[in-house]
């Protein structure tokens, strides 16, 4: 969610670089913030290298196959 106020500077910025939409703003916004970090933006690393559970070759999430209210321990 963003304040008015920065919707205002996501639309100014889009119109000043004439961007087709906000989102895309907002993506070249996030990759300029994270170039003057020191993040490689163009690295292609997705969220789910950042997970915390193990994926197995299917992606999904590894577990005991039981889950909710199955679960026991």
């Amino acid at each position: 969610m963003l304040s008015p106020e920065e919707l205002t500077a996501v639309d100014d910025f889009r119109f000043k670089h004439r961007m087709p939409t906000r989102a895309a703003a907002v993506r070249e916004l996030l990759k300029l913030g994270l170039g003057h970090a020191g993040v490689d933006g163009a690295a292609r690393t997705k969220s789910s290298d950042y997970g915390v559970f193990g994926r197995g070759p299917s992606g999904h999430s590894q577990g005991n196959g039981k889950s909710g209210s199955d679960a026991v321990d």
